[in-house]
């Protein structure tokens, strides 16, 4: 996939990208796409749904993901690990914020 082709701009959280357009903005194959949420490592999708929808959130799961397995080599399930202690800092570090306590 070429740089030229991959996908910009501002996702909303009420605007759903199909599997192409997700495979576009992360810069990979949909194959790596359908791969991730077989393995149930990404989307929140039924897989018997005939037409796949994702939305902001997959959106940056997804490309952390990919730049986890390109950048550090790591497999899909290691990459998977690490991102869901990333995302789980942000929820702990927003409750912090939420309660007024200082945010490091």
């Amino acid at each position: 996939m070429a740089l030229d082709d991959i996908l910009t701009g501002v996702v909303l959280d009420e605007v759903a990208l199909t599997l192409e357009d997700l495979a576009r903005a992360c810069a990979v194959e949909p194959q790596w796409i359908v791969e991730r949420v077989e393995a149930g490592l990404l989307g929140s999708v039924s897989l018997k749904s005939v037409e796949w929808r994702f939305f902001s959130a997959d959106l940056a799961r997804a490309r952390r993901l990919a730049a986890l397995e390109r950048d550090f080599d790591a497999n899909q399930e290691l990459a998977a690990l690490v991102v869901d202690l990333i995302e789980e800092v942000g929820r702990l570090r927003a409750r912090r914020k939420a309660a007024g306590l200082a945010v490091d």
